[in-house]
């Protein structure tokens, strides 16, 4: 039988290596994988072009796009997650002390829809007392998703060609959410500093008081193929199962990481949120970690709608993870 031709997109992670460079097949797909996209760009182009067959997609981007009729739908693989406590920059010529300072400041973000700031503005506001709505927000440039903010929400484009570092460190803006730790943090400049200092230490008691490792990314594929070919979602999930799997095996090499203390990182991970803290599949953890984005995405206006997991996501049965080595 010949073997279906697919195109993805996604990053290059560690997790999913074995399958973008072949070393994984998933059975009866022919899968030509794209990972030389930056992580904005390849949203914006599988959400404004459809560029590819699947790809890997910001979460709460998704929500609105599947709200908007987009014709994709989404896989319970999650490529990326992140803590984002740590990567919040603050100006502390500003006056920024703790995280209520924030309220009537100017805060620079990469797009009010990415999937870190979204996590991050709901958390602000639920763990720390600080209202999105009593933030402005300077953005770069139009969102991935086209929406209509909701009335009483401060959005602005920022003018000229300075990045968020510079206006961060030019005073124009107060505070900074972003997927990267700034160049002038790393040189440091003391024009920017963490709001949060001890932020390791908050991500922990945030995964205890939750159980949420904040999902960033899923796996989005086309409607009519699934139409098509209703098989392929399973095989693809088990296929990126079994990358996964030979990633985790790999780096339980202690001289595979040129780190010192891997080993005990590795050990105090396992301890603190188990073996496979990147589970794909609708898990109990998954839904609540997803309801959690749901609800930060209605909360922040991003949709209107009150859709469930199941019209979300395709289902893959647990079976699939049968004989997969690590599981």
């Amino acid at each position: 039988m010949a073997r279906i031709p697919l195109t993805l997109t996604c990053g290059d992670y560690e997790i999913t290596r074995p399958l973008t460079e072949g070393a994984v097949t998933a059975d009866g797909i022919d899968l030509t994988v794209l990972t030389d996209i930056a992580s904005r760009d390849r949203h914006w182009r599988l959400a404004r072009n459809g560029e590819c067959d699947a790809g890997e997609f910001n979460v709460f981007g998704y929500f609105m796009a599947k709200e908007r009729n987009h014709p994709f739908i989404a896989l319970p693989i999650f490529p990326h997650r992140r803590f984002r406590h740590g990567f919040v920059f603050v100006n502390p010529t500003r006056g920024i002390r703790t995280p209520r300072d924030l309220i009537g400041r100017r805060v620079g973000v990469e797009g009010y829809q990415t999937a870190g700031c979204v996590w991050m503005k709901g958390i602000l506001e639920e763990f720390f007392g600080v209202p999105h709505r009593e933030i402005t927000w300077v953005l770069p440039r139009p969102e991935d998703i086209p929406f209509t903010p909701p009335p009483g929400l401060r959005i602005e484009y920022a003018a000229g060609d300075k990045t968020d570092e510079e206006m961060l460190v030019g005073g124009e803006i107060d505070a900074l959410i972003t997927p990267q730790v700034p160049v002038h943090f790393r040189r440091g400049d003391k024009r920017i500093g963490r709001l949060f200092p001890n932020y390791k230490d908050l991500e922990i008691d945030y995964f205890r008081q939750t159980g949420i490792f904040p999902i960033m990314h899923l796996v989005v594929i086309r409607r009519e193929i699934v139409d098509r070919h209703p098989w392929i979602p399973a095989n693809l999930t088990r296929a990126f199962h079994v990358a996964k799997s030979m990633t985790y095996d790999r780096i339980r090499n202690p001289r595979v990481v040129p780190l010192a203390w891997f080993g005990n990182a590795w050990e105090e991970q396992i301890e603190l949120m188990g073996r496979d803290p990147w589970a794909f599949g609708l898990t109990p953890a998954n839904r609540n970690n997803l309801s959690t984005a749901l609800g930060y995405a209605r909360e922040q206006g991003l949709i209107s709608g009150s859709q469930s997991l199941s019209e979300q996501f395709i289902d893959i049965p647990e079976s699939v993870l049968e004989g997969v080595p690590g599981y």
